[in-house]
């Protein structure tokens, strides 16, 4: 089997769960870390599925690794690779689409309710999963692409997760850790604080209450999620 391609676009926001539920399932993965100057392959010929994950740049930045992860997106789509996007990834994912990118009606940082919304592809995504609690750290949104379907939303970002086919984009994060929340409230102190006046941003401790309970629900609803898309990984 092919691997599942991972893109790293900040050394602090790695595949996560991610990558332990693929080595659970044995499902070979590379990591290709944009941080560190590596090159976006051209094809998506070689990879069984493509993931991006989180960063604090702009999916509309003028960096140079954008303008190929964005046509390397639609070469997975013509070549039926399954692409799967957190967060920014989702955004990059949005934009490859035809969809666009654009300040957030509200800041999100911490634990906040997100709603599966009421469609049939929701269903599909989530079976019984109407509402959880899941991790956001985002300042900018994605617009639904054409074609896409709302999966979920909440009240201070309505486009929360969309589903194009067998290619699933979040702007929230299913993806973390214990550790990788600890280690994100201790490089972003400074814009926790700068942010404090959001309604949907929470102060270092309640974020960090009963951290483990709150993972491990998450977890639950991420196995949903990633089994669901790892069905349509390429096998060939």
């Amino acid at each position: 089997m092919k691997p599942v391609v991972i893109f790293r676009h900040a050394p602090s926001e790695g595949p996560g769960y991610f990558a332990s539920t693929l080595e659970r399932k044995a499902i070979p993965w590379t990591l290709v870390a944009l941080d560190e100057g590596r090159a976006v392959p051209r094809s998506a010929r070689a990879c069984s599925g493509l993931v991006l994950m989180g960063g604090p740049m702009s999916a509309n930045d003028a960096l140079p690794w954008i303008a190929p992860v964005l046509a390397l997106i639609a070469d997975a789509v013509r070549q039926d690779v399954p692409v799967l996007g957190h967060c920014l990834g989702g955004q990059l994912m949005a934009r490859a689409f035809g969809g666009t990118v654009q300040a957030a009606p509200a800041k999100e940082i911490g634990w906040g309710e997100v709603r599966a919304s009421e469609n049939a592809v929701a269903r599909e995504w989530l079976g019984p999963v109407r509402a959880f609690e899941a991790f956001h750290w985002h300042g900018e949104a994605f617009s639904i692409p054409p074609g896409g379907t709302r999966v979920l939303e909440n009240a201070h970002c309505a486009n929360q997760a969309f589903a194009l086919g067998r290619h699933f984009g979040m702007q929230c994060h299913v993806e973390m850790t214990g550790d990788m929340v600890r280690d994100w409230l201790r490089g972003g102190a400074g814009e926790i604080a700068a942010a404090s006046g959001s309604p949907a941003v929470q102060d270092p401790a309640e974020i960090e209450r009963d951290l483990e309970r709150r993972i491990d629900a998450l977890h639950a609803v991420a196995d949903r999620i990633y089994d669901r898309w790892i069905e349509g990984l390429s096998r060939g």
